[in-house]
């Protein structure tokens, strides 16, 4: 494995991991809870009146809603890193066809 795919693996990886909480935070899955107005409370209705009235637990809404308040746990972190990494050689391969 060239240096430059091993660089754009790893920087997929850890981008991801440390940029997960934020993007969480900016489409409204906050530690205070959804907020008002925001993407992730027309997530919440939606999957509300989808269900009945209320949000399913272990829903996407409802996990989404628990990385957001409490973090992504051990094993949701290992799989932002895994979309991370892949993303990152995805792009490197990319780059090196449009080069060509």
């Amino acid at each position: 494995m060239r240096v430059g795919t091993i660089v754009a693996v790893a920087g997929g990886a850890v981008g991801t991991v440390a940029l997960a909480p934020l993007a969480l935070g900016a489409i409204g899955f906050t530690s205070a809870g959804i907020a008002a107005g925001s993407y992730a409370a027309s997530l919440m209705s939606a999957a509300a009146v989808a269900n009945g009235g209320g949000v399913a637990a272990g829903s996407m809404v409802a996990l989404l809603q628990s990385a957001g308040a409490a973090g992504l746990s051990g094993a949701a972190t290992a799989a932002v890193g895994g979309v991370g990494a892949a993303a990152g050689a995805g792009l490197k391969l990319l780059a090196g066809v449009i080069r060509k």
